[in-house]
């Protein structure tokens, strides 16, 4: 801000509070926006800050329009199901209304962190009344940080944001940026976040090559991306648009940019349907990944409900879905249980789950049961396990063998 206008708004307290007679000319009105008819043609205006301005898009979209396999108005029932919903979850919206959520994300001039990386546009979307509010905050030049950020912190009333690798990209860069103007914008808020990259490995890594947003919107959600300009073109086209003002590069990314925040709000919903079991087309590979996310979480009556309905079959993920019930099982000291779920695991033919099951019963037999002969038998049998497979397990071998010297002596001992 000029020194001229930090005295102009001094005036009115020096002199009381009357206003001078006078008025100057407001600075907008000597501001000259390139393509201006073109920007607005594009649901684009100006916002001005004293001697500078960025330029602000807002778009509505109605709550029953689809994007993907969902509409909006899924949202609001996904927000619903969690204050329904007595679980502690990372992704719960437990004590939130549906528009106390925004989803938020960024473009910059590079993919590094630090003040030599720009944001040039802030785009975020919440729900207001019957509409999903879209808005993008774009940096005209350089040197329009101040009213960019005035102008995206001073209606900010959310409680948590919603992102795609937000906590360790866009919010911290916000931040960065943040600090070289916090003296003239308001400072910023502290948000809740929900970062649903960390959902998106969890539930679907065993598939997915690649997580990036992209994959993930035309491999589970259902979004085919028209004509999309890719983001690691973002920066060249912004740097084009510094030199020539003309908009159509930046319209691409803009577009680009609305595509990724709509794709939040579906992968919100999507990922709460497939956490409370409300998906119907959910895989139980997906399915054992919720339940193992749950137990993880320390949700013991939640995993469990999830994993026992993958217990019938004779799939993998049956096995697996035995395995870690016999693990949670076993963490609540409950052996009748974790016992029968660890023999079926060792039994069968999958050479990793049935070495660490062997072992685990050995340690049941041991330790709480007392046989010995049996904890010796599984111990042999995790051994021979491990001699017969081609990776070489040398640590858990000489786990092994230690184990087989000790229950060898106590069987002597102590026979059955």
């Amino acid at each position: 801000m000029s020194l001229k206008n930090k005295l102009n708004r001094l005036k009115s307290h020096i002199s009381g509070g009357a206003t001078e007679k006078n008025t100057p000319p407001s600075e907008s009105a000597r501001i000259e926006i390139p393509f201006l008819s073109k920007w607005k043609s594009e649901n684009v205006a100006p916002y001005f800050l004293d001697q500078d301005y960025c330029l602000i898009r807002e778009v509505k979209y109605p709550l029953s329009q689809k994007h993907g396999h969902y509409h909006f108005h899924d949202f609001l029932t996904a927000v619903d199901i969690w204050n329904k919903q007595p679980i502690k979850h990372p992704l719960s919206a437990q004590g939130h209304s549906a528009g106390e959520l925004f989803f938020f994300d960024t473009e910059t001039t590079g993919l590094g962190g630090g003040v030599g990386n720009t944001i040039f546009l802030l785009g975020y979307a919440s729900v207001i009344g019957e509409n999903l509010v879209l808005r993008q905050h774009i940096l005209p030049h350089p040197g329009a940080e101040v009213p960019l950020y005035q102008s995206f912190l001073e209606n900010v009333n959310y409680k948590t944001l919603v992102t795609y690798n937000g906590k360790s990209f866009d919010w911290p860069q916000v931040k960065t940026r943040h600090t070289l103007v916090r003296d003239h914008v308001p400072k910023l808020p502290d948000f809740g976040h929900f970062d649903l990259f960390h959902a998106a490995r969890r539930l679907w890594k065993h598939k997915l090559d690649r997580l990036k947003l992209a994959v993930v919107e035309k491999d589970v959600l259902g979004i085919e991306r028209q004509d999309d300009i890719p983001g690691y073109l973002a920066p060249m086209i912004y740097f084009d648009f510094i030199e020539s003002k003309q908009p159509d590069g930046m319209l691409g990314i803009i577009k680009h940019n609305e595509i990724d925040i709509l794709s939040l709000v579906t992968l919100y919903t999507h990922l709460t349907f497939q956490l409370c079991g409300i998906d119907h087309n959910q895989t139980r590979k997906e399915s054992y990944e919720v339940g193992r996310w749950y137990a993880a979480l320390g949700e013991k009556d939640e995993a469990a409900k999830v994993l026992t309905k993958l217990l019938e079959g004779s799939d993998f993920t049956s096995l697996q879905a035995k395995h870690a019930l016999a693990y949670q099982s076993k963490k609540e000291q409950n052996w009748e249980i974790s016992l029968p779920l660890f023999i079926e695991v060792a039994d069968a033919e999958n050479s990793t789950l049935s070495i660490e099951a062997c072992i685990e019963v050995a340690k049941i037999y041991e330790h709480k049961i007392k046989d010995y002969k049996l904890a010796l038998d599984y111990c042999l049998k995790a051994l021979e396990i491990v001699e017969n497979i081609n990776i070489p397990i040398q640590k858990v071998q000489q786990q092994l063998e230690t184990r087989l010297t000790r229950l060898e002596g106590k069987f002597a001992k102590f026979p059955r």
